[in-house]
């Protein structure tokens, strides 16, 4: 039998029942799913420091399990001394099992490890269903050695769903155990 995370199990089994219950669908393609999560992480020094992009991509990977990209500028910008086509970024799509495996990492070991932590906010949705949110430091991440990283950078984590509304996205994340701040 091929393995099944332990988030996706309980989606199948708990989540969509109470989500189907709560909005009230008829049917369970109508219920909102989680599409895909997108870390990303800008890197502005590595218009100076080309290594700086390798780090990047090497910490994302271990982080999230899989291959992460450089991105690319899209233009040329004088001001930064920046050229089209340059690396200033780092990036991974994760889809499927790696999805809900990092999400289980990241709610169950790295955000209790944030100082200070209350909960994420819930302002970071866009209106589409979808809902973004900044970690400031990526040493909150286990699989990250304090030892060997270089610099401590943030990155943004951008959970994209099906659901049509914010209300609707919101239910699902809250289900799958994103812990919203208490208004």
């Amino acid at each position: 039998m091929a393995y099944v995370s332990r988030l996706k199990k309980e989606y199948g089994e708990r989540i969509v029942n109470a989500l189907k219950e709560e909005f009230g669908y008829k049917n369970v393609m109508q219920v909102p799913k989680l599409q895909k999560i997108v870390v990303s992480r800008g890197v502005g020094a590595a218009v100076a420091d080309k290594k700086l992009i390798d780090h990047a991509v090497d910490e994302l990977t271990n982080i999230t399990g899989q291959k992460a990209v450089a991105t690319l500028s899209k233009k040329d910008v004088a001001a930064f001394k920046l050229r089209k086509g340059m690396p200033i970024g780092a990036k991974v799509t994760l889809r499927g099992e790696r999805m809900y495996e990092f999400l289980d990492r990241l709610i169950t070991s790295a955000l209790p490890r944030v100082r200070d932590f209350q909960g994420i906010k819930a302002t970071g949705f866009d209106g589409r269903g979808n809902y973004s949110l900044g970690v400031t430091e990526q040493i909150i991440f286990p699989e990250i050695n304090i030892d060997k990283i270089n610099r401590i950078d943030g990155m943004d984590i951008t959970f994209v769903t099906s659901a049509e509304t914010d209300k609707e996205a919101k239910s699902l994340l809250t289900e799958l155990g994103l812990p919203f701040k208490k208004n």
